[in-house]
């Protein structure tokens, strides 16, 4: 089956049902998709707007990005659920890993969108921005879970160093954008 062509509720039955798969990893890969496609929400309002007019190429160029991204994490959804299914660890490892990889650079599309955008839209950039970090860090639990199974001390320790300097830039990135907009929005 693939959910990225079902409708959410049925993605939502099959997730909270007694099964074994979709579960975290593919709900982490759904959230990414959620948050690329806020982006991509963002950039549509702004494409247009004469007082934005100066960005449009830039804006035109983040708007394929995070279609891109969103088509790419709704894979995930469905990669997930495979990858568990076929009880490779490696595999089983390999898909979050791509999910933590892509939302990294989901979350570099950001802060070079807060003042080029449609600022009646700025709040959503801070959703997609802690969507973002909140799929990263659970494929970084998946990642963690799956690495242990295949008892690989080496690809461990890479893995492990990737995954720390992501974490630490895209809490960073989401803690910028969450000032950034909370100062537009608050004053």
């Amino acid at each position: 089956m693939e959910y990225k062509t079902e409708s959410l509720t049925k993605y939502l039955d099959d997730l909270s049902a007694r099964l074994a798969a979709p579960g975290g990893g593919s709900a982490a890969a759904m959230n990414a998709a959620m948050a690329a496609s806020l982006v991509s929400m963002v950039v549509n309002f702004t494409l247009g707007k004469p007082e934005y007019s100066k960005y449009e190429v830039e804006l035109k160029v983040l708007l394929r990005k995070s279609n891109k991204l969103k088509n790419d994490f709704l894979d995930l959804v469905d990669l997930d659920v495979a990858a568990y299914k076929s009880k490779d660890p490696r595999k089983a490892a390999d898909v979050p890993l791509m999910l933590a990889r892509l939302c990294a650079e989901g979350a570099k599309m950001l802060l070079p969108l807060i003042k080029k955008t449609n600022l009646n839209l700025i709040s959503d950039l801070a959703v997609a921005a802690i969507f973002l970090e909140s799929a990263f860090s659970a494929a970084c639990f998946n990642v963690d879970i799956n690495l242990k199974m295949l008892n690989d001390h080496k690809l461990t320790k890479a893995i492990n160093k990737e995954l720390r300097l992501k974490a630490k830039l895209i809490k960073q990135i989401r803690a910028q954008v969450e000032e950034k907009v909370g100062k537009i929005i608050r004053g």
